[in-house]
């Protein structure tokens, strides 16, 4: 692959590490189609081998994403419904509010699902804390399985 081309993937796989904190783009399929688009281009086996990293890692990337926050969440009381809300509130923050409308749509939505759960303040704002927390670990997960097939790709570029 030319120059040109791996400064290309390089920036798609940028714009997908940027997906993974601002959710406009899915960020680990995006880095993980510049890698194939690589490893099509590239050929040869240690392309493949590392196209099948690269899977493995969004693979693990994703499933850790999703599993263990909401293991976390359920620990802290919150039903499924009060995620259900919250994801309501975001995706109309969104519209709402430009720039930060996601943010404040989804901690509005989850606190008042939990006070409507609830019926006490103190308590709804104790369960969108844990929950604002599991999201936050959510993207950690995201970010860190984003750097590692980023840095997965980078190895297989200098050795192949």
């Amino acid at each position: 692959m030319s120059g040109s081309g791996l400064l290309l993937v390089g920036l798609a796989m940028v714009a997908g590490l940027a997906g993974t904190v601002v959710p406009l783009l899915p960020g680990l399929p995006v880095i993980w189609l510049a890698g194939l688009v690589w490893a099509a281009s590239t050929g040869g086996p240690g392309a493949w081998l590392v196209l099948a990293l690269l899977t493995a890692l969004a693979v693990a990337g994703t499933v850790a994403h999703y599993a263990v926050p909401a293991r976390s969440v359920g620990a802290a009381g919150a039903p499924r419904s009060t995620l259900l809300l919250g994801g309501v509130g975001a995706f109309v923050g969104t519209f709402v509010i430009p720039l930060v409308g996601f943010v404040v749509g989804g901690v509005l939505g989850v606190y008042l699902a939990e006070w409507a759960r609830t019926r006490d303040p103190r308590t709804a704002w104790s369960s969108t804390r844990q929950v604002l927390k599991a999201f936050g670990l959510a993207m950690a997960i995201e970010v860190g399985a984003a750097l590692l097939m980023i840095l997965t790709w980078l190895v297989g570029v200098a050795l192949t």
